[in-house]
C-alpha cells in the first residue's frame, strides 16, 4: 500500500453496514435467533463478521442447505424486519463524510449485500437517501458482491471518467474482491477486514487505502475540496 494519498475520487461506491452503519449486533441477534430455530449453535460476534459478508442467497445454502435455505431466509428477514431500525446507528464521521464527498461533487452509490429493500428504509430512516444516486442491494442485481454486476448497476449513467477514479469503500474482503472486480481504488474502513479468514492473506485482498474510521477518512476528503 502506498504511502501517498489517493487522488480525489470522480465517484465513490460505499458498503452499507459497517462502513457507514453499525450494524453487527442487529444482524448477529438476527442471524442467531434464525440459527437456533434450524437447530444449529449460536455465532459469536466475531464469528458473526467473518462468515456474512457474502449476500445470503450465495451463503445461505452452504449454511442450511439447499432444501431449508429459504424456510430459514423468511426466519431471518422476519427476526431482522422486527429491530433492524430500532437499533440501527450510524458510524461516527459517516454523516460528515457523506456530506464532504457530496460538497465536493462526487457521485455517491450504495452496492451492499444486505436485502435492498431493507438497505432502502434504513437509508430513509437516517433521511441519507439524497446523498446517493443509487442504493442496490442484493438480488437487485444479476449478481451480487463481489461480482460487479451491482456496481454498474449503482453507477447507473455515470461517464467513463468516473469509472478511472472511481473509489469501492467498505469493510470486509467481499469489498476489496468487488473493487478489484470492477477495476476501483479499494478503501478499507476500520480496524480489521472481515470476511472470509481463508483468503484474507492474499496480496490481492490487500485494500489499497486503510482508514481507521469514518472520520479519518473524512479529513482526506476535506483537504480535496482546497484543491479542487
Amino acid at each position: 500500500m502506498s504511502d501517498k494519498l489517493p487522488r480525489p475520487p470522480n465517484a465513490v461506491i460505499f458498503d452499507w453496514d459497517n462502513t457507514l452503519v453499525d450494524s453487527w449486533g442487529t444482524i448477529q441477534a438476527a442471524l442467531n435467533m434464525t440459527l437456533e430455530e434450524f437447530g444449529k449453535d449460536p455465532w459469536s460476534l466475531e464469528e458473526t463478521k467473518q462468515r456474512v459478508a457474502r449476500s445470503m442467497r450465495d451463503s445461505f445454502p452452504i449454511l442450511f442447505g439447499e432444501d431449508k435455505w429459504l424456510a430459514a431466509k423468511d426466519s431471518f428477514y422476519g427476526h431482522f424486519q422486527s429491530i433492524h431500525l430500532q437499533t440501527l446507528t450510524p458510524l461516527a464521521g459517516a454523516h460528515d463524510l457523506l456530506c464532504a464527498l457530496r460538497d465536493n461533487g462526487t457521485y455517491i452509490g450504495i452496492v451492499s449485500n444486505k436485502n435492498g429493500d431493507f438497505l432502502r428504509k434504513e437509508a430513509d430512516h437516517l433521511e441519507w437517501t439524497p446523498f446517493f444516486g443509487k442504493i442496490v442491494g442484493a438480488t437487485d442485481a444479476a449478481n451480487d458482491k463481489p461480482a460487479p454486476d451491482p456496481v454498474h448497476l449503482a453507477m447507473g449513467d455515470s461517464s467513463a471518467s468516473q469509472y478511472e477514479n472511481l473509489w469501492f469503500v467498505g469493510d470486509s474482503v467481499v469489498d476489496i474482491q468487488c473493487a478489484r472486480n470492477v477495476g476501483a481504488t479499494a478503501i478499507l474502513i476500520g480496524d480489521e477486514i472481515t470476511g472470509d479468514s481463508d483468503t484474507q492473506n492474499s496480496a490481492t485482498l490487500s485494500p489499497d487505502w486503510h482508514f481507521a474510521d469514518c472520520e479519518a477518512l473524512v479529513r482526506v476528503v476535506k483537504s480535496f475540496s482546497k484543491v479542487l
